[in-house]
């Protein structure tokens, strides 16, 4: 029957995206159980959700785990990212900027790179901010599972990664963390597309 060779095909299809995406999966989880923080030229805090100018909680958990990091003498610089987004008045980098003055970072320790639009292009934005400082490595600073395609975006553009997840950032319920994997699986997975 003509029908048979194109249900195997179907089939070989279906099980070889299952395989890569239970593959990716493992990777994404495996790696948002580390911490690498180590010192480096830089902290990167990448954007979330900002409300009239105020970090969502989200974003204002990455700050204070920059915070931290910073104050443990790490990286002498934190550069904050993120575009206006939905907010004409106000950043994501520009928002955390302010955080992280107000809890007492001077000004000569914080960089804002407000123009990015999602990930891709901070790792794009960052790269220009690097070669300008002669900066090669960075402690990348996000959620958990976001951190897997951020390093690697990053890395493609010639800085050396350590990456160090927000504390409580990996979903406590099993259907969870599959769920978020696969959102950045997806992502990723168009990402290497468009660069490929």
């Amino acid at each position: 029957m003509p029908s048979h060779p194109i249900r195997w095909l179907f089939t070989i299809v279906a099980l070889l995206v299952a395989v890569y995406v239970l593959g990716m999966s493992l990777r994404i989880m495996r790696e948002a159980s580390f911490d690498q923080a180590r010192p480096a030229d830089a902290i990167v805090v990448f954007g979330a959700a900002e409300y009239v100018g105020h970090p969502s909680p989200v974003y204002r958990a990455r700050l204070d785990h920059a915070y931290t990091l910073f104050r443990q003498g790490l990286a002498p610089v934190i550069i904050t990212t993120g575009g206006s987004g939905k907010d004409p008045t106000f950043s994501e980098g520009q928002v955390g900027r302010d955080y992280l003055a107000k809890r007492g970072v001077p000004d000569v320790n914080l960089i804002a790179e407000t123009q990015a639009g999602d990930t891709e292009q901070s790792a794009r934005r960052l790269a220009v901010i690097f070669e300008a400082n002669a900066w090669r490595s960075a402690i990348l600073v996000s959620d958990a599972y976001h951190l897997y395609r951020a390093k690697r975006m990053m890395e493609r553009e010639g800085i050396t990664v350590y990456i160090s997840p927000r504390p409580g950032s990996i979903p406590k319920r099993l259907w969870s963390r599959w769920l978020a994997a696969l959102r950045e699986i997806i992502s990723y997975t168009l990402y290497r597309l468009h660069v490929t």
